[in-house]
């Protein structure tokens, strides 16, 4: 039995105009996670989806775990979906990213102001009523993301049969870790544990940043072992736990 842990990527710049950026702090929740996995294995392979917030939480997580060199791949399918288009579908304003954020901020909770509009617009998006208005529906965003899982599984498994069948018996599966975001990894949970859709926009409100989602897989199985665990910034203290 093979585990894949799902990383959720850093403290990003939720509420600018360039989301796609980790904050300080999402560096060093990145960093605080590689210290913590010292304590364990060394993952087999890194996978990693290519939004610049992928890659440097990935690139934090190196610097705080100082391990052996492990593989990396790019893929694609471990992308969060389109945010800025899921609010302006919801709200034509939003076409003026800077000027509606610039309202918000006029606000005395911009933040829960901004959260709030986001929630609405992923309603909207997950509602069924409107999926030819979106560049990747959600019904599309949800194939995207189990193909993904699935091309790791299958590249897995391929692997480890071209073993066995040379040495009979493969050695022990290695971690797989994955940095995605919270919208990838809430999809993945929802195909496993077969929830709906509601609960799955319930489940990704909670993800919090750099939390671990480990799921273990064999050729009859798979399965959630946890989901959303945080503890490595609990140790740090409750101030570097966050959403976005």
């Amino acid at each position: 039995m093979a585990a894949i842990y799902l990383i959720r990527h850093g403290q990003a710049s939720f509420g600018s105009t360039d989301y796609d950026q980790l904050s300080n702090k999402g560096s060093q929740q990145a960093r605080l996670l590689g210290e913590y996995w010292r304590s364990r294995g060394a993952p087999s392979q890194f996978y990693c989806g290519d939004l610049l917030r992928h890659g440097q939480t990935l690139t934090h997580f190196v610097n705080g775990y100082q391990g052996e060199t492990t593989p990396m791949v790019i893929h694609s399918g471990f992308n969060e979906f389109d945010h800025v288009e899921i609010l302006q579908q919801y709200n034509p304003q939003w076409n003026n990213f800077a000027k509606m954020n610039d309202a918000l901020n006029q606000l005395d909770e911009p933040n829960k102001a901004l959260q709030q509009e986001f929630y609405q617009a992923l309603k909207r998006w997950i509602s069924g009523n409107n999926h030819h208005e979106y560049k990747e529906s959600w019904p599309q965003f949800q194939a995207r993301c189990i193909r993904a899982l699935q091309d790791i599984i299958q590249q897995q498994l391929i692997h480890k049969r071209q073993l066995r069948a040379v040495n009979h018996e493969p050695k022990p599966s290695k971690d797989i870790l994955v940095f995605t975001s919270g919208g990838t990894i809430s999809v993945i949970i929802q195909h496993i544990l077969k929830l709906n859709d509601q609960q799955t926009l319930a489940i990704n409100q909670q993800t919090r940043n750099t939390s671990v989602t480990k799921l273990l897989f064999s050729e009859n199985m798979l399965s959630v072992d946890y989901f959303n665990n945080y503890s490595h910034l609990e140790q740090a203290g409750d101030e570097w736990i966050t959403y976005k």
